[in-house]
């Protein structure tokens, strides 16, 4: 099967930012600042060119978020983990395609949603999954939106999203590590030393 020409329009990139911030004392990681800007600023500008549509997934300060895309809540109660972020947003999700990438990845690749759509489309595959060399990025991923139910019935029986990811024969799609842009910021540490080194860009 061959891959399809790759139309932002059909994507929905949504953004994960429904977490509990606990390495950061609780703080909401996608309205820390790094470089002058809230992490989600970072993210959505990647995201530029690469879905028409800009989804968060958010559980608490919607009218910040609501500055960067369409804000939406866990359908679950309380903080149930990524899983939950996903579920909710294919459900939300009217393109055919939805994208996912964390907040706290300021700098995603710049291709991500083309490379991940073109193998996808490729093998016919529902789901693709970005690697940086041998080690699994699940929360990047691309998923045809049908897969609402699916992923509903995976966070009814608690699963973690590589474990959902598996049993939906999600395809493997390799980026180079030595871009670093998967670098994830968890801490204050973090976001400082990511500073150091993008200051001025």
């Amino acid at each position: 099967m061959a891959a399809q020409s790759f139309e932002p329009g059909e994507i929905t990139a949504a953004v994960l930012a429904g977490g509990e911030g606990r390495r950061l004392d609780g703080r909401d990681k996608g309205l820390v600042e790094a470089c002058g800007q809230p992490l989600i600023a970072h993210v959505v500008a990647a995201l530029e060119g690469q879905a028409n549509t800009i989804m968060i997934s958010a559980n608490r300060n919607a009218e910040a978020y609501a500055h960067f895309g369409k804000v939406v809540a866990d359908f679950a109660p309380g903080f149930r983990g990524p899983l939950a972020g996903i579920a909710t947003a294919l459900a939300h999700c009217s393109t055919p395609w939805l994208l996912t990438v964390p907040v706290d990845v300021p700098r995603p690749p710049a291709d991500i949603a083309r490379q991940l759509f073109a193998a996808a489309t490729d093998a016919g595959a529902d789901v693709a999954v970005a690697y940086e060399d041998a080690l699994p990025q699940p929360m990047f991923a691309l998923y045809r939106s049908r897969l609402a139910e699916s992923a509903a019935t995976a966070l009814a029986q608690d699963l973690p999203v590589w474990r959902w990811q598996q049993q939906i024969r999600a395809i493997e799609v390799f980026f180079d590590s030595e871009a670093k842009a998967f670098e994830n910021l968890n801490t204050a540490e973090d976001i400082t030393a990511w500073e150091r080194t993008h200051a001025g860009g």
